[in-house]
């Protein structure tokens, strides 16, 4: 899968974007199936903006994004649909866990919804290398907001992906959980020889950086 972007200039940000300039914004970028991309920029300059435009969760853009070479903004429902159930998986900054759930509930809804992509059992093998197994009978509303990020990660692992889209995914997280995290990433988009775009705040060494761009 290709995600690219064509000249895109959020609307709420079009006047900072035309004066700062970007990799980018405004700019023709795509990002590939097996490349692994790094979107660097502090906050306020569209991290999440960015996020949501990709997945197209909104549309206030000029420009065009396109999957595969096809509009988004064109796509048929769906057409969008089997794209977010086969191709793009997502982790979002605010997580969009169900909370009165429970962790576990809140990835085994994802791996259901769908033919499964995995057997259970592996949501108990990623728990468990993340160190949340503790916290799966637990609702979601009362874990840790880093729990939470660990869950949301694991959620967004067990569906089909061959571009996986995070955004901030180790904001809450410390030195050591996000090793293992960024270890159990790594691994997993490998083995389905994915693409992946994350986006923070500043320079790491989490994954060996197929390209860097600032935002």
């Amino acid at each position: 899968m290709i995600l690219s972007l064509h000249n895109v200039v959020p609307t709420p940000l079009q006047d900072k974007v035309l004066q700062q300039g970007s990799d980018v914004w405004n700019c023709k970028v795509s990002f590939a199936a097996a490349q692994w991309t790094k979107i660097k920029a502090p906050s306020g300059t569209g991290k999440t903006t960015l996020i949501h435009s990709l997945y197209k969760l909104r549309e206030d853009y000029s420009g065009r994004i396109e999957w595969d070479g096809k509009d988004v903004q064109q796509l048929p429902a769906e057409q969008l649909a089997q794209y977010r159930q086969e191709k793009i998986s997502i982790v979002f900054q605010d997580l969009r866990l169900f909370p009165n759930l429970t962790s576990f509930e809140n990835i085994e809804l994802k791996r259901v919804l769908q033919k499964p992509y995995c057997k259970q059992e592996k949501i108990f093998h990623l728990a468990e290398e993340l160190g949340v197994q503790h916290i799966l009978q637990q609702r979601a509303g009362i874990c840790s907001y880093g729990e939470r990020q660990r869950i949301a990660i694991i959620r967004a692992l067990i569906h089909p992906f061959s571009m996986l889209v995070m955004d901030e995914p180790f904001s809450h997280l410390d030195q050591a959980n996000t090793v293992k995290a960024a270890a159990v990433i790594m691994r997993e988009c490998k083995e389905r020889n994915a693409g992946f775009i994350i986006t923070d705040l500043d320079d790491d060494h989490h994954f060996p950086y197929d390209q860097i761009l600032n935002l």
